[in-house]
């Protein structure tokens, strides 16, 4: 199953990045480069979106539209888009 949320990306007066979700509470992302802040969004929010399903009762938000989001100009936005595998046995 894929799970696309947008992911904001600010760069920080040294020149690193940090990247959060606005969908996704509390799950965050920092880089060197916007690349590696990027990769490490995606990762975050496999492992978010993995412990959610993993509850009795999983609850994903719901996926905000970009231009709904309250962005500053120098905000970088990305769809995030993250892969599950649900394995056989595994009841939706």
């Amino acid at each position: 199953m894929k799970f696309m949320y947008p992911a904001v990306f600010r760069k920080n007066e040294d020149g690193t990045y940090n990247g959060y979700f606005p969908d996704l509470e509390c799950c965050t992302s920092t880089g060197d480069t916007l690349d590696e802040a990027i990769e490490n969004a995606n990762e975050a929010a496999y492992n978010w979106i993995t412990v959610e399903l993993d509850e009795e009762e999983p609850n994903l938000p719901s996926i905000s539209d970009p231009s709904d989001l309250d962005l500053t100009p120098e905000d970088i936005v990305r769809i995030i888009s993250v892969n599950i595998r649900f394995y056989e046995g595994w009841d939706e």
